[in-house]
């Protein structure tokens, strides 16, 4: 054994090496764009989402070498994972359990019968099943990370793609829109500060815009609306499970090879619920559990970044005014619901 030694160090080396090669252009591209997006969020308060894909989308010539391929997709697929499964450092049994259980079981309620509906209303414009899930969860659970994480469980083409994209885009700006107005729609329909947060937590779509719109109009405010935020969040685990089973049946149904594999349960799913319980008994750090939740964010927005690079713009100009209205008229249902749920109940 003693001999075959520096024959494995020197083989373990050289394996290291050849995917520093495969992967680091693809990925330094990636997170590059991912710290610009980040700097230009700080400086002029945009989305960093947003300008992360508007970024990406800018070098999307570097799409086209090969060298930089390999990191780019490893980025768009398996980062994304990681950074949805840290996702789970978020929120505590505690955070869900200072809600109370009628304001809990709404919120869960608005979120499955905005999918519900968002799968309706796409099938009535004419669009797949697929595609109201994607823009409903997205708009219903947390927006531009829930869309990331949705369209990694349903089919793999260019149409998925093409439609994430989209989605993400759309999402988002929505989401600032709401950001700027819903603090406004609480004062003048003048709702109690744990109405407001209640309104604001479980209706905008990304987290950083659920807290801007929150701590803008006081703490108490931005503390509720951020728990709501997270039970949302925490959703997305048997959301993205049932969409997966779902599909892997129906493609066994068909004769699909896909689907004849069974029912397999993504590993970042099974890492987010395994952070969320460990994190909720204490048996993370805060010293550790902070930094950590605070990189899901960064993992995220690289991904994004390698999927904005991966895509061409054209595509995303394509999609006509149908995709924009469907996710305009889910964006309403669910604030619909909470403001009905809150002057009624």
């Amino acid at each position: 054994m003693a001999v075959d030694t520096p024959n494995q160090v020197m083989d373990m080396m050289h394996r290291i090496e050849e995917v520093r090669k495969r992967y680091f252009p693809g990925v330094c591209v990636a997170v590059t764009i991912g710290i610009a997006a980040s700097f230009l969020s700080q400086q002029y308060g945009a989305p960093a989402m947003l300008m992360a894909l508007l970024l990406g989308l800018a070098f999307n010539f570097l799409s086209q070498e090969q060298h930089c391929l390999p990191g780019l997709e490893f980025s768009a697929k398996t980062l994304l994972r990681l950074g949805v499964a840290m996702l789970g450092l978020r929120i505590t049994f505690g955070d869900v359990l200072t809600l109370g259980w009628s304001p809990l079981l709404m919120v869960c309620s608005a979120v499955l019968l905005t999918i519900g509906f968002g799968i309706l209303m796409a099938r009535l414009l004419g669009f797949s099943s697929a595609f109201g899930t994607l823009t409903g969860g997205s708009v219903a659970i947390c927006g531009a990370s829930a869309a990331m994480a949705i369209s990694s469980v349903l089919r793999q083409d260019e149409q998925t793609k093409r439609d994430t994209l989209f989605t993400v885009i759309s999402v988002t700006t929505l989401s600032t829109l709401a950001m700027i107005f819903y603090p406004m729609i609480s004062t003048s329909l003048g709702l109690s500060p744990q109405e407001s947060g209640l309104f604001i937590g479980a209706t905008i779509h990304d987290v950083a815009q659920v807290v801007g719109a929150g701590y803008s109009m006081s703490s108490e405010v931005g503390d509720l609306s951020t728990f709501v935020k997270l039970l949302r969040v925490a959703m997305l685990v048997p959301i993205v499970m049932a969409i997966g089973i779902v599909i892997r049946r129906a493609a066994r149904h068909r004769g699909d090879a896909e689907g004849g594999k069974g029912v397999a349960i993504p590993g970042f799913l099974l890492g987010f619920v395994a952070l969320f319980v460990l994190n909720s008994l204490g048996w993370i750090p805060t010293a550790v559990s902070q930094p950590l939740a605070g990189s899901s964010s960064w993992l995220l927005l690289t991904a994004i970044a390698a999927l904005g690079v991966r895509t061409q713009l054209k595509d995303i100009l394509s999609v006509g005014w149908k995709p924009v209205l469907l996710v305009v008229l889910e964006t309403l249902f669910i604030a619909a619901l909470i403001i009905g749920y809150i002057l009624l109940g």
